[in-house]
């Protein structure tokens, strides 16, 4: 749920324009994969709740709906880059960097050319630079667009799609002792200008890792999560109050409520719907539930929102501001008509 949110009086004044060094994420979007199955179609999930010791309690956990592709990684990644691109106004030849992440991309050095072209061709961007991330895991997306972000602050590229896309190949492990995994892609546009309806400034970001507790039997790590807090919010000049939500995993209620709460948010920061109606989409969950929240109309124009994944030794966040769409759409005419002269 929401914080609570009181609208902007008449006489509040106008929304600054956004300065010229700011970096900003456009059009969300995403996919799930086209067949919706209740959890007690997982093969062997009874048995292997009890074998983690989890007593079969849906509500408890937030065992509900999964969703399963047969489509392949190449597709779901273009379906969500071009409703993305859609949702930008934006045409493929407009991008210049493909931002590729997955947990784990299909074949080896001798089918990752193919898998590449594949997407390009698909999305039409064509002869834009592309770069491929998979050792974040789970923070694979976020680990993306603070890449993306840099690029684009510095100068490198002016627009970069970052796109993750990951499917379960092995149904027997589609629950796991901290999720039920459902297939999907998620996207966005880092920009220097924000591009369409939907759209956010990236205020700050951080990202903070303990290669000691890489390993995949580790647990998820509040240490590292209040560490990135502090960063963050240090950057941005701000309290953990003032961040009006928290879009992260769709782990397990039990465990990301223990975790976000010793990160030091409270309930009420914490959007948990999507654990049930989704599942968790591997890296894909953050702009999962951003989009979800802005469709219900639960982010605010001026709000600050955050963006947070965590994995056995790393944790990345990434702090939004909601743009009103009318100052996104003036600040876009505004650099267009720059780029004119």
């Amino acid at each position: 749920m929401s914080l609570p949110y009181a609208p902007p009086s008449a006489s509040a004044p106008a929304e600054a324009p956004a300065e010229a060094s700011a970096v900003h994420l456009s059009a969300p979007r995403y996919v799930l994969g086209e067949t919706a199955a209740d959890h007690t179609t997982v093969e062997g999930l009874l048995e292997r709740a009890r074998g983690f010791g989890m007593p079969p309690r849906a509500e408890l956990w937030g065992w509900g709906t999964v969703h399963r592709t047969a489509k392949t990684l190449e597709a779901l990644a273009a379906e969500t880059a071009g409703a993305t691109l859609d949702g930008a106004g934006v045409s493929p030849g407009e991008v210049d960097c493909l931002i590729l992440c997955s947990t784990r991309f299909p074949g080896g050095p001798r089918t990752h050319g193919a898998f590449v072209e594949s997407v390009m061709a698909a999305t039409g961007l064509g002869a834009a630079a592309f770069t491929g991330l998979t050792l974040g895991r789970c923070a694979n997306l976020l680990a993306g667009i603070r890449t993306a972000q840099a690029y684009v602050a510095a100068g490198m590229h002016r627009r970069v799609m970052v796109v993750t896309a990951d499917r379960v190949t092995d149904e027997a492990v589609r629950m796991e002792n901290f999720a039920l995994f459902s297939d999907g892609a998620a996207s966005c546009l880092i920009s220097a200008e924000p591009l369409g309806d939907d759209a956010y400034e990236i205020v700050a970001g951080a990202g903070a890792q303990d290669p000691a507790g890489l390993d995949w039997s580790n647990e998820i790590s509040s240490d590292l999560a209040r560490e990135v807090n502090e960063r963050i919010l240090e950057d941005a000049g701000m309290k953990i109050g003032d961040i009006r939500g928290v879009l992260h995993a769709n782990l397990y209620k039990p465990l990301v409520v223990l975790k976000e709460r010793q990160a030091g948010f409270t309930r009420e920061q914490l959007f948990l719907d999507n654990i049930a109606r989704t599942g968790h989409c591997f890296a894909a969950d953050p702009l999962i539930n951003l989009v979800d929240r802005d469709a219900a109309g639960a982010l605010a124009a001026h709000g600050h929102y955050l963006l947070a994944s965590s994995v056995p030794g790393v944790r990345i966040g990434v702090l939004l501001r909601k743009l009103a769409p009318h100052s996104a759409q003036a600040a876009t005419t505004h650099t267009a008509r720059l780029g004119d002269h």
